[in-house]
């Protein structure tokens, strides 16, 4: 008899599940739904709210082909190092060390041609390992000593800031110099005119770093074990994942990536300065978290976060343009991130 209860109150059970899963769902709930598989979605849709607004508001000239290359320009460093940061962030993790990293990189390919003689490419190559120590020291500490990356990076922002600026002597390698002797340093400031609008080559490199890197993370199987690692590392380790192996992957190519910067960091102010790059950090925690990517890790695009660096530069220009205060910016913005972040939560919502 109690067998036959407990069979009765089972199947009652899955009834009532079943008749839950069916019921329709409120339009609120299908837009949850669909903006939790499209990861990118929200950023786009503020971004082009953001361009509407500012059409209205400034007229042509703010979508003159000069303005609209000048957003895209102003992003091209924040969209690179926003790339290394979206790497760490899908793990969970946080680099606050990503702009220290970039421009020491760029201090390192200065300082070894115009210090120690060493030829340009060489000078370059070991910018980037500069860069990639950098972020393997960062990866070492989160995956073996078990340290909380914010904690991490915050020390080592501080190490790595404090390098730049006592190796190179708080000491500016100035254009002109640069232009004569090692012109392939300057690589990324090359500029095309294209019907008013200046592309860079920066800018270009921008587009196929963040196209290569959406092909990783959408086609390989290696983007598999960081959005599990992000998602759970202890259920991803029991997985048969290698956690600690991956997270100092991740945090060496965030730094190889912050040398890439660097080096187009150059490009776009001419000079190798250890003061450049001073909010890049910042920076690009904005263009990520505005960008719809989780800051608990296991969700999240870098198409969103070049949509998030995107709307920064129009809210920048578009205000300028407007005639405003330039700390309007810096409001609008912290208002758009507290809201990304309450957006993202109620997202997450649907997978709990």
């Amino acid at each position: 008899m109690s067998d036959q209860v407990s069979e009765t109150l089972a199947t009652s059970s899955d009834q009532a599940v079943a008749a839950f899963d069916q019921r329709e769902r409120t339009m609120l709930e299908k837009v949850q739904h669909l903006l939790h598989s499209n990861q990118a979605a929200v950023s786009l849709i503020v971004l082009m709210v953001s361009i509407g607004i500012f059409a209205v508001l400034v007229g042509q000239k703010f979508f003159s082909a000069f303005a609209l290359s000048l957003i895209v320009q102003q992003v091209a460093i924040i969209g690179i190092v926003g790339a290394a940061q979206t790497l760490v962030i899908l793990t969970a993790g946080i680099d606050l060390s990503v702009g220290a990293i970039m421009v020491l990189s760029s201090v390192v390919m200065g300082q070894f041609f115009f210090r120690y003689g060493i030829p340009v490419p060489f000078a370059i190559l070991a910018g980037f390992g500069c860069g990639a120590l950098c972020g393997f020291i960062n990866g070492w500490l989160v995956a073996h000593v078990k340290l909380p990356p914010f904690i991490v990076t915050l020390g080592t922002w501080q190490i790595y800031n404090a390098t730049k600026f006592i190796y190179s002597e708080n000491e500016t390698i100035r254009t002109q110099d640069i232009e004569t002797q090692a012109p392939l340093l300057q690589l990324f400031g090359a500029k095309v005119n294209i019907g008013g609008a200046i592309i860079t080559a920066g800018v270009v490199s921008m587009v196929v770093l963040v196209g290569v890197l959406w092909y990783i993370l959408n086609y390989t199987a290696w983007v598999r074990r960081l959005y599990a690692v992000g998602d759970d590392p202890d259920a991803a380790e029991l997985a048969g994942v290698p956690v600690r192996r991956m997270l100092i992957q991740v945090y060496t190519l965030a730094g190889l990536i912050c040398a890439f910067a660097g080096w187009v960091l150059i490009g776009r102010i001419g000079s190798v300065s250890p003061t450049a790059g001073e909010y890049a950090n910042i920076e690009s925690i904005t263009a990520v978290v505005i960008g719809g990517i989780s800051l608990f890790g296991g969700r999240g695009s870098v198409l969103g976060m070049i949509f998030g660096a995107l709307i920064v530069g129009v809210y920048a220009l578009g205000l300028r343009l407007y005639g405003t205060d330039p700390q309007w910016t810096y409001l609008l913005i912290g208002v758009l991130i507290i809201g990304a972040v309450a957006v993202d939560q109620w997202i997450r919502k649907v997978s709990q």
